[in-house]
């Protein structure tokens, strides 16, 4: 795979460098006894490079498309297909371990998060681009264990990069280490967001009310780019400053909090609180004073739970 390509405006380290994994870092493992998930992540990493490959593929091909929520929330055999080849392997190999599989949950199985070793996989994030060829489109597996999150592999199928991040090891993108900016402020901030399946005329109001705010502040822009997984893996890039939603899940959200958080970034909830995995709500950034500036300006917008469905 070839390393990325850059992060962006105040994305390197103190010391101007970008530095690849060092040696007894996550890239290359470390000792089994010393790391009790290493094998889970190398696991991750293969199958979110097969599921990939199952995905850039039928992106070619014709699809048989059917919704979920709304007419908007879209669903493929192709995600259930690669949902499958995931859990399945995962089973296999880990038969103890929990799941929470994006079509799973909206098959009916239950999304709640235990002390056990649980998976949070999204097949296809960004199923609407997927459907139009249009390339932002990713695997997402993200893994918790006491329901902390422990790491999290967003692969980009279309470009072929992979994000990692492990809890205490850092991030990456093909190897090369990820750093958040620096900006403070929402003046001159990149700001991404995605707009969810609502689109009744009170969401809607409240959805361009609050990018009507942030604009008011002289953000230098806001980005939809119709995947949060890789939104969120490009800020944690250095390409963006922020990132908020209101009604993406916690499959959306698992895998790219490990990657913001080791890239030096912050992730909370839009009341300016700790974050809660399983409420539709996220601010994520590169520093706190700019989240909870964000958090400041923006009206709720009710989704419900992931845990209560």
């Amino acid at each position: 795979m070839k390393p990325s390509e850059g992060a962006g405006r105040s994305a390197l380290p103190a010391d101007g460098h970008g530095d690849k994994a060092a040696p007894n870092t996550l890239a290359d493992g470390g000792e089994a006894a010393e790391d009790p998930w290493k094998e889970c992540m190398e696991t991750a990493v293969q199958l979110a490079l097969r599921a990939g490959q199952v995905v850039k593929k039928a992106l070619t091909e014709e699809k048989r498309i059917s919704t979920k929520t709304s007419v908007v929330d879209l669903v493929t055999e192709t995600d259930h297909l690669v949902e499958d080849l995931i859990i399945s392997a995962l089973k296999d190999k880990f038969p103890s371990h929990r799941f929470i599989g994006e079509e799973s949950t909206a098959a009916g199985s239950k999304c709640i998060l235990t002390d056990s070793p649980t998976w949070i996989i999204d097949p296809i994030d960004g199923t609407c681009n997927f459907v139009h060829r249009f390339p932002p489109v990713a695997v997402s597996i993200g893994f918790a264990v006491n329901r902390e999150l422990e790491f999290g592999v967003i692969y980009h199928c279309t470009n072929g990069k992979m994000y990692t991040g492990r809890k205490g090891h850092g991030a990456f993108c093909n190897q090369e280490r990820l750093h958040v900016t620096q900006e403070t402020g929402i003046r001159n901030s990149l700001i991404l967001t995605e707009i969810g399946p609502k689109r009744d005329p009170a969401t809607l109001k409240l959805f361009l009310g609050n990018m009507e705010k942030l604009l008011k502040f002289q953000a230098h822009g806001i980005r939809v780019i119709g995947s949060s997984t890789l939104a969120l893996c490009h800020m944690a890039s250095g390409a963006a400053d922020a990132y908020y939603q209101y009604g993406l899940h916690c499959w959306d959200l698992a895998a790219a909090t490990v990657i913001i958080r080791e890239a030096g970034g912050v992730v909370i909830d839009t009341t300016g609180g700790p974050l809660d995995l399983m409420s539709c709500r996220v601010i994520a950034a590169g520093t706190m004073e700019l989240a909870q500036s964000i958090a400041q300006e923006l009206q709720t917008i009710d989704y419900g739970r992931d845990d209560e469905n």
